[in-house]
């Protein structure tokens, strides 16, 4: 009989009568429709062509608020396991650092709730921790391949939607890397090339992995059109990232296929992502895309100019006297070099979460300073920036050294974990999630955290260092 709190209905008791299956089918499907409402929330702007950047985070909260819920019962019900208590420990005193970096930091409000446009601030990393979390408590390969088959459908829709942004140019702030340079550039609903980049890195690795681990002819026809339509697109993020998410992907899925010994004609799907992109390079060196003729990178010029200066007012131009924004080697190394600057000055608790532009602000460019909005002032700052591409810096400048510590610690301990779960059980799904957690934390080195690809990482990491065998 099922159990009752005083005279109240058994529908009303849902949780006390909730199974850790039942739990489990209901996070992994919370956690999916949170990856695709992340995708679809950003949509908005796009479709409307109006910068109502506010609402891409929509989708990412109304499943972080789930997920808090989730958080709470999987706690009440004893569904997380004592094996991962120090990673999630450690991702509490992460989140406790960057309420101390809030109250030290220049604007509460943007700490809070992070700059317009990017949306990274402390709520944002309250939901990244209820993803973790939630994912820790699922029990089952079934919930969790249900994720891996929600990230290849993200990636599938992110493709889908920049093959629009490509061959038409529209629905994009990426058509141009420079007022003379249309290059149609990809950024799906990720918001940003460098960020689609990312997503569509673990898209294509786990569709390497599905090839290894997923039964039924509909699941293998599924991993091979997400494969050749994310291979296709990755190439037009014109991105470092982009290059290096594909060939990891393509390494760590030939890695995984080998591993678990799948038929050695599971690799002839390395084709279809190698094909794929050299036709997205031959488009470009054709001159059927733009006004360009060869194929190359474009990161300063996306990053720098196209996402932050453009697209949401986070930063100032770049300054063509400090850094050759056509090498990308050395934007790269400014943006660290003047990371560490930064870094230096304010190292306990960081410049406060999604603030990173604000010590560099020397030109207010307004008489009234004291009321104007932080996207109207940024602008007049040449030189500077909102966004340091290596997670880790990045964490370190913003939230202080403390938090990136925290934030290696537990990467290392989630990996630890992971592999150590593969090694007793040899349990394929916790090898996949094990290996997908590893490449975004490398992705992690040359890219910086977004809300479209943030969450998938975390739910990733949680969900490798679930123990099949159930043991608590």
């Amino acid at each position: 009989m099922a159990k009752q709190l005083f005279n109240s209905s058994e529908k009303s008791n849902f949780i006390v009568n909730m199974t850790e299956e039942k739990y489990s089918k209901l996070a992994s499907w919370v956690l999916v429709l949170t990856v695709f409402l992340t995708s679809l929330s950003a949509a908005i702007p796009l479709a409307t062509g109006e910068k109502v950047y506010v609402l891409t985070s929509v989708g990412m909260t109304l499943g972080g608020v789930f997920c808090i819920v989730l958080v709470l019962i999987g706690a009440m019900k004893k569904y997380i396991s004592k094996a991962v208590l120090f990673p999630v420990c450690v991702v509490g005193f992460g989140l406790l650092w960057a309420v101390i970096s809030m109250l030290d930091s220049y604007d509460m409000y943007v700490a809070l709730n992070g700059f317009p446009g990017r949306n990274e601030g402390l709520l944002a990393l309250l939901f990244y921790a209820s993803f973790f979390i939630t994912a820790v408590a699922i029990k089952g390969d079934k919930a969790r391949k249900l994720l891996l088959y929600g990230i290849l459908g993200n990636g599938l829709l992110n493709s889908i939607v920049s093959l629009v942004q490509i061959f038409m140019g529209e629905f994009s702030d990426y058509s141009r890397a420079s007022i003379t340079i249309e290059v149609n550039a990809a950024s799906g609903l990720s918001q940003s090339p460098m960020f689609l980049a990312m997503v569509l890195s673990i898209s294509i690795a786990t569709a390497f992995m599905g090839f290894a681990i997923f039964e039924g002819k509909k699941s293998k026809i599924f991993c091979i059109i997400t494969v050749c339509l994310s291979s296709f697109v990755i190439m037009f993020t014109y991105s470092f990232v982009g290059i290096c998410g594909f060939v990891l992907a393509i390494v760590v899925g030939i890695s995984m296929i080998i591993t678990v010994k799948a038929p050695k004609k599971n690799l002839l799907a390395v084709f279809g992502a190698i094909i794929p992109a050299a036709v997205s390079v031959v488009i470009v060196n054709c001159g059927l895309i733009g006004n360009i003729d060869s194929y190359r990178l474009y990161d300063g010029r996306i990053l720098w100019f196209a996402d932050s200066y453009m697209r949401i007012n986070a930063s100032g131009g770049y300054d063509s006297d400090l850094v050759d924004i056509d090498d990308t080697y050395d934007v790269y190394y400014t943006l660290n070099r003047k990371a560490m600057n930064i870094i230096s000055a304010n190292g306990l608790t960081g410049t406060g979460p999604d603030q990173l532009v604000y010590p560099q602000i020397y030109n207010y460019g307004t008489e009234n300073p004291e009321t104007a909005l932080i996207e109207d002032v940024a602008i007049f700052n040449k030189g500077s920036f909102d966004r340091v591409y290596n997670e880790y810096l990045n964490t370190a400048a913003t939230r202080g050294i403390p938090s990136a510590i925290a934030f290696v610690v537990t990467i290392l301990g989630v990996l630890a974990i992971g592999f150590g779960n593969y090694k007793k059980g040899k349990n394929t799904i916790t090898l996949s999630m094990t290996l997908l957690t590893a490449i975004g934390a490398l992705l992690f080195l040359i890219c910086c955290s977004s809300t479209a690809f943030t969450p998938i990482f975390w739910m990733l990491a949680g969900a490798c260092m679930v123990n099949p065998k159930g043991d608590r």
